[in-house]
């Protein structure tokens, strides 16, 4: 992949992310999280795993989000009210972002095996996909299994919460 539609696609994807914390609408925080994760499955294809990109586009920018839309409408939210910013906490924030971003320099920096390049995959006969389903249903079936579980809860108890009683 060229370096150039990495940047596109990760400043797309980290621009959208911001974007969803700083919308005060909640719809159009929640349509920016859909591009962010877009800008994040085109980051999977070009690094060639494209099985993980379509899970990315369909579940996550797919079901997940229009769970969250659902709910969003549901509930009836509105935007949020404009607050005063204090001089204090905006400086200490700063500070925070800024130590921060120092900190991850500085280990991105230190980080030898990051400045190689590496080394080529072997090529199978079988897809990643086979892989995948290898994986998931022979050293995680009961995690995943879990998983189906919980969902399915959740998904019944937002029907009962969301049913209208009758007066």
């Amino acid at each position: 992949m060229p370096p150039i539609l990495f940047w596109t696609f990760s400043g797309i994807m980290l621009l959208f992310a911001a974007m969803v914390v700083v919308l005060r609408q909640p719809v159009s925080s929640a349509l920016s999280l859909v591009v962010s994760f877009l800008a994040l499955a085109a980051l999977y294809v070009s690094l060639e795993a494209f099985f993980i990109g379509v899970i990315q586009v369909m579940v996550y920018a797919g079901a997940v989000m229009v769970l969250f839309l659902f709910i969003i409408m549901l509930l009836d939210l509105k935007a949020e009210v404009r607050r005063r910013f204090k001089l204090p906490a905006t400086f200490a924030a700063l500070a925070v972002v800024l130590i921060f971003g120092l900190m991850v320099t500085g280990v991105v920096s230190s980080f030898e095996m990051g400045k190689s390049a590496f080394p080529v995959l072997a090529k199978s006969d079988k897809s990643d996909i086979w892989h995948v389903g290898d994986t998931l249903f022979s050293s995680f079936n009961l995690p995943f299994q879990v998983i189906g579980v919980l969902i399915l809860v959740s998904t019944v108890g937002v029907v009962v919460l969301s049913k209208r009683e009758l007066k």
